[in-house]
């Protein structure tokens, strides 16, 4: 029989949070080991449960969730998204700017499907949320990666992203608060990717979904609000900011100018529609979580949970002789550098598979996120404070094995 083969548009597609590595890591704990997992955000598995208020609304609404709702989503739960974008100052949002997804990552491949012909290049920082490159390669598109620079704070490289432009750019994708790094965009910094957009004609894709897990005091500025010209689409949801990663409720708000967008914004009906309606028990949720009490802010705040974790992470993994971090400001992971005198590694996703299968800590490699060097690696700090010790000791004994392999000894001081 003739072989099957996958679609050549899946080529330049990867998703390694959920790669070769974690397949690895499933046959080992069927084997009956316990694995770390250090490798992706899903809160509920290290007991940050979803608001209760939420789940007793979700529930009470049941019976009538059986139907398939708006292909736009339930008003309820629209309106809802609408009065949290006047909250982030975005003007002008209606009712029908607004579509209801599965998760913020379906409506991702809804954009990115609706506006790309064969060829059509969008900007993506580079370390990037994977499924920002995959979705334009998916819609026949050509991801340019723009440097984030590490020695700034992982802010955008400006003059980078100007020379990635060319005559076939169609749009700018801006991941703020960021994933991997942690990193939050000032708004002088913002204001300068609105421009470039302006001034090439660009639509910026906003990924903003961790808008609330802020830490150290600091705030979060839509980019949205910084123009009412440049057509924008926004990217939210209940899964990071609310623990709700698997009510896949998400949303995705067109701002700006409409009047040019219009045969775009009838391709995302179009597909909106195709795929009939999101899971209506989920789009329940939204009213409640965005109108209720905001739990997350104490899991933030100086003493919570989440925030002594990020400090403890990043004080351990700083402590490992030649491995450095820029401390997250937001979100829920950190992206250390290995410095590659004392950690001289050719393919990081091998790296990764021996610390798996000697440690038992699954972690994702840096090259994961359409980084370009074997340098880094993503790590995750949601595990309870003890499980993170025992991890970062593993990492760290697991390095220190390597750097006697490869002869390179250091007396540099931790963290350099």
């Amino acid at each position: 029989m003739k072989p099957i083969r996958k679609s050549s548009k899946l080529d330049n597609v990867c998703y390694d949070i959920r790669g070769t590595v974690l397949e690895t890591a499933k046959r080992m704990e069927e084997e009956g080991h316990h694995i770390i997992k250090l490798n992706i955000g899903n809160l509920a598995a290290f007991g940050f449960d979803s608001p209760e208020e939420i789940q007793l609304d979700m529930i009470r609404n049941l019976p009538a969730a059986a139907g398939y709702s708006d292909a736009k989503g339930i008003f309820s739960a629209r309106k809802a998204v609408m009065h949290y974008t006047q909250q982030k100052h975005v003007k002008g949002v209606t009712l029908e700017d607004i579509y209801i997804g599965n998760g913020v990552s379906e409506l991702i491949v809804m954009a990115m499907n609706a506006l790309l012909n064969t060829g059509d290049e969008v900007l993506v920082p580079t370390p990037d949320y994977p499924l920002w490159t995959a979705a334009v390669s998916l819609s026949s598109g050509t991801p340019r990666h723009y440097l984030c620079d590490e020695a700034n704070d992982w802010l955008p490289d400006l003059k980078d992203l100007r020379a990635k432009i060319t005559p076939r750019t169609r749009a700018l994708v801006v991941i703020n608060p960021n994933n991997p790094t942690g990193a939050l965009y000032p708004e002088n910094v913002l204001l300068e990717m609105v421009d470039i957009a302006r001034q090439h004609n660009l639509i910026i894709y906003a990924d903003e979904v961790y808008d609330k897990v802020l830490y150290d005091g600091a705030t979060h500025t839509a980019i949205a609000s910084l123009s009412s010209d440049v057509l924008t689409v926004t990217f939210n949801g209940l899964s990071k900011n609310y623990r709700s990663c698997g009510y896949r409720a998400g949303w995705m708000v067109v701002s700006g100018d409409l009047r040019d967008a219009r045969d775009y914004i009838e391709g995302l009906d179009m597909l909106s529609s195709m795929r009939l309606c999101s899971n209506v028990p989920g789009q329940h949720a939204i009213q409640t979580a965005l109108g209720g009490y905001q739990s997350i802010d104490d899991l933030v705040a100086p003493g919570g949970r989440m925030c002594r974790q990020r400090d403890l992470a990043h004080e351990l993994i700083t402590a490992i002789p030649g491995v450095s971090c820029v401390k997250p400001k937001a979100a829920l992971y950190m992206f250390p550098r290995l410095d590659p005198k004392v950690y001289p590694i050719r393919n990081d996703q091998e790296f990764i598979a021996e610390l798996l299968q000697d440690e038992r800590v699954l972690l994702v490699q840096g090259t994961g996120f359409n980084w370009p060097h074997p340098d880094h690696f993503r790590l995750v700090f949601l595990p309870h404070e003890d499980d993170l010790r025992d991890a970062i000791a593993r990492i760290a004994r697991f390095l220190e094995g390597y750097r006697q392999r490869a002869g390179t000894q250091t007396t540099a001081s931790p963290g350099t």
